[in-house]
């Protein structure tokens, strides 16, 4: 398949510069698009065979469900039930990197959904975004990279995993928060986190109050049933392997990397207790958004790097961190000394 990119400014466009990305969105094709949690991969979310296409592209289990993206809140109340209770913390957090798990209102194609009765739906805030669900109508979108590694923050991470195997690729430059939506089940009496990410549990408790937080967002482990995508299946790992570590391991963790041929992954703060060769940089502690922003990137570098193996300090799971520990619990596995 030849697949055909486009450069688009995200903040200086025209509605026609997507014309023929709608088009094949339409038509039953796959388009990958800008975001700004990762880049997705969208096709209609009423056309079975276009979504089924998804998953064959990606690899992608077929008990993950999808996210339905639309371009208003009007959209989001045309395909699911909202309790009028939400209305006011659903338009506070919209547009933006959040995912609403909700019952279904109309019947979507039981490969978006996994065969429930629920549906995850978004409102993206990102421009490019925003435009393509107007003109296309809903879209079917997880992360536009091959299932397992890690998501993608800028056209070359998905020209990378999906170059000839999808119609059109979108590149509109990097994501602004580099890690995937926060999704929250709203279709309980309280709501549930079911993935972290850029809208902290906090700024979420601001907002609804009491919210349950499961142990298997604590954990990152895996549940039988994803209800949202991230909660069963190894997620977001380079193909070299990847350890955490914790403060009291570092200097045996040290000497464990300069006899494998290992790198250090850590905040600009951290530079300072490795070995100068050995290090690439995550963000800053200080700007702890700086962090979530480059994981996925960092780790697709490592991949890329001559070193066999990389090893990363565990953070403090508060705020923004926690989401990158979630993501990081499922792409590496504890260190063994």
């Amino acid at each position: 398949m030849k697949t055909k990119i486009l450069k688009i400014d995200p903040l200086d466009f025209d509605e026609k510069d997507l014309i023929e990305a709608c088009n094949v969105i339409k038509s039953g094709g796959l388009v990958a698009f800008p975001t700004e949690t990762v880049y997705g991969l969208g096709a209609s979310a009423f056309k079975e065979n276009a979504v089924d296409n998804i998953f064959k592209v990606k690899g992608r289990a077929k008990d993950n469900p999808l996210i339905v993206h639309v371009d208003s809140f009007e959209k989001l109340l045309e395909i699911a039930e909202v309790d009028e209770k939400y209305f006011e913390a659903i338009n506070k957090l919209t547009p933006g990197p959040v995912t609403f798990v909700l019952k279904q209102k109309v019947n979507l194609p039981k490969n978006v959904t996994a065969g429930l009765k629920t549906v995850g739906v978004r409102i993206p805030a990102h421009p490019v975004a925003r435009k393509l669900c107007k003109c296309a109508g809903l879209i079917a979108a997880p992360s536009a990279n091959l299932s397992g590694k890690p998501s993608p923050t800028d056209s070359q991470a998905v020209i990378e995993d999906l170059f000839g195997k999808i119609d059109f690729i979108i590149d509109a430059g990097s994501s602004e928060f580099g890690l995937e939506s926060t999704i929250i089940d709203l279709t309980s009496e309280i709501p549930i986190i079911l993935r972290p990410g850029p809208i902290t549990i906090e700024q979420l408790e601001s907002i609804f109050g009491k919210v349950e937080i499961p142990q298997f967002v604590i954990d990152a482990s895996s549940v039988e049933n994803p209800k949202a995508p991230g909660m069963k299946y190894r997620h977001y790992a380079p193909e070299k392997p990847v350890y955490r570590f914790n403060e009291v391991q570092r200097e045996k963790v040290i000497k464990k990397a300069i006899s494998e041929n290992g790198v250090f992954i850590c905040p600009e703060e951290h530079k300072k207790f490795y070995p100068d060769d050995r290090i690439m940089i995550l963000g800053k502690l200080s700007e702890p958004y700086s962090i979530a922003q480059n994981l996925f990137k960092v780790l697709r570098e490592f991949d890329r790097s001559n070193f066999k193996v990389a090893f990363i300090e565990a953070f403090e799971e508060k705020g923004i961190l926690l989401s990158v520990m979630n993501r990081l619990k499922k792409a590496s596995v504890e260190v063994e000394l």
